[in-house]
């Protein structure tokens, strides 16, 4: 007869400790036991026998963290959260081939909801099923034995010791095969569960605490507007497209195989249009390459910043410009809290918004509206609209396009990435960029017929992996982040009336388009190219900084 629960024997808490530790370091961490099992290096028996010890290390580590956090009265309600969170970050690591670090928690903070349900797939309810219901369930039914505070303390303070000396003491014998794998793999250390997702909630903890709090940085306080102000509906008007997840290698322009750039293609060779092949990402998420591309400081001055600055369109506006944001995707990370904005991805519309998901047109046929709510006096001088694309956004890329421009079948039509061929992911991701073709294009059809000066500018915030190398989607940390993830279309469209205005300027950005360019360069040719002069604009980065400057006011 077997006893109920009720009837068994209760668990000392550090006995129950050790249980949890030894599941998540063993169950919880099976893709780094995979990725290391799979390394050239890892054969023979003493590769085996540092596996196995590598094995221990994490299940002593993982019982001396614990063992110092944990105690009863948070043991029985932490289980099944760390459960969870393992089994998760297991399943993302082993699908998609990514790591967990503090750009990529970033990126699940900052996820809303209708980019979470595209990631929900039957894999990730099974695993969750798997690897956090069940045994979370027999965690919550288990019996902790009443033991003495002093005596507890003792003891699981003991235990937090033996294992650490447990853990050096197998490091300190395993040494040098240890820590060649790991300078050698660089990515093994943030697929350590739970310890890679502590770090990361510990790092961009203490990154919210520094910034908040500090006064917003001044950039360009003495910018002003270099040209001549004329009527709101004349003066010229420059659009900034940022892409999203849209890599260069699949971008028709920069001789890709197959054709996903044709209406940019033509445009090109209309001579109106220059295409940079060159160009690298501040970083590999949204959350980062936003936020950098409009900051003053370039990629590395962001990076190390202690508090918030000002950005592009905090220095357009004090120069007197008109500023717009038009944002199609999850929001413009903090780069547009202090200019007019207005979100059109939860717009109804009868062909441009199916499933309650908006495609990117949506913002151009807002447009014009939206021109019309800014300053008279502002638009007088020029008007800066950026519109922040849903571009290629993964793993849904089969929702990026309308059936119209689906040239490329069968496409992958599962968020489950790693269930499809890499083919039909190939498919469904350039079908993306062939919508995103089709949006440039419809918007510079539509600059075309303003009777004013226009520019478009496009540049894609960071790129995307689709299976190469077992990688899928995006967020790496950057120094170990493939080039597919960091390698981007840029591209710089006049008028004829605009090229008017800053004569052989399109000569002079087609000399830099084989250049080895980054996201740096966004700041001070966005504020040459409307006009505006200031000591912050960083000559040295400005694509524009050789071509004859624009006429000076009065």
């Amino acid at each position: 007869m077997i006893a109920s629960p009720a009837a068994r024997r209760p668990w000392h808490p550090t006995t129950l400790l050790l249980v949890l530790s030894l599941g998540l370091a063993t169950l919880g961490n099976l893709p780094l036991w995979n990725a290391l099992w799979n390394l050239p290096e890892v054969h023979g028996p003493q590769a085996i026998a540092t596996l196995g010890a590598l094995v221990l290390v994490v299940a002593a580590a993982t019982m001396a963290l614990l063992g110092l956090l944990l105690w009863p009265r948070w043991l029985k309600p932490a289980g099944p959260v760390l459960l969870a969170v393992t089994a998760a970050s297991s399943y993302f690591m082993a699908s998609y081939g990514i790591v967990i670090d503090p750009s990529m928690l970033t990126n699940v903070v900052q996820t809303d909801t209708r980019e979470a349900l595209d990631l929900l797939a039957w894999p990730l309810l099974v695993t969750l099923a798997l690897g956090a219901l069940l045994p979370g369930v027999w965690w919550w039914r288990q019996r902790l034995r009443p033991v003495g505070r002093v005596r507890l303390l003792a003891q699981q303070l003991g235990a937090v010791l033996a294992a650490l000396l447990v853990a050096a003491a197998l490091l300190w014998l395993t040494f040098q095969d240890v820590a060649s794998l790991m300078r050698n793999h660089k990515t093994l250390r943030y697929m350590i569960n739970p310890f890679n997702t502590v770090y990361a909630v510990g790092r961009v903890a203490v990154g919210r605490n520094a910034h908040a709090g500090k006064p917003l940085q001044p950039v360009g306080t003495d910018a002003q507007f270099a040209g001549t102000p004329a009527a709101a509906d004349t003066a010229p008007l420059i659009v900034l497209v940022v892409g999203e997840t849209a890599r260069a290698a699949n971008f028709g322009l920069g001789d890709y195989e197959r054709d996903t750039t044709p209406r940019l293609a033509q445009l090109r060779a209309a001579g109106d249009m220059v295409y940079f092949s060159q160009v690298s990402s501040c970083g590999t998420n949204t959350q980062t390459s936003v936020p950098c591309m409009f900051s003053p400081l370039g990629r590395q001055g962001y990076l190390d910043a202690d508090g918030p600055y000002e950005n592009l369109l905090d220095v357009l506006q004090r120069a007197g410009l008109a500023v717009l944001w038009l944002d199609n995707q999850s929001g413009c990370k903090g780069v547009c809290e202090r200019v007019p904005a207005l979100e059109t991805r939860a717009l109804e519309h009868p062909t441009l918004c199916p499933d309650g998901q908006c495609l990117d047109e949506v913002m151009l046929r807002q447009l014009p509206e939206a021109l019309a709510t800014l300053e008279p006096e502002r638009r007088a001088r020029a008007t800066v609209v950026v519109m922040h694309q849903m571009g290629s956004h993964g793993p849904a890329y089969y929702k990026r396009s309308p059936a119209t421009l689906k040239r490329f079948q069968p496409e992958c039509t599962s968020h489950a990435l790693q269930e499809c061929p890499m083919e039909h992911i190939r498919n469904a991701y350039d079908n993306s960029l062939r919508y995103t073709d089709h949006f440039l294009a419809e918007t510079v059809q539509w600059l075309q017929a303003q009777k004013r000066p226009t520019a478009l500018v496009y540049v894609s915030d960071h790129g995307e992996s689709l299976g190469e190398k077992g990688l899928y989607l995006h967020g790496m940390p950057y120094a170990m982040a493939p080039t597919e993830q960091t390698h981007v279309p840029m591209l710089v469209w006049l008028s004829k009336a605009m090229q008017g205005e800053r004569s052989q300027a399109l000569d002079c950005l087609r000399r830099q388009a084989g250049a080895q360019l980054s996201h740096d360069v966004l700041f001070p040719t966005m504020l040459d190219l409307a006009g505006v002069r200031t000591t912050a604009l960083q000559p040295e980065r400005n694509l524009l900084a050789a071509c004859p400057a624009r006429p000076a006011a009065g």
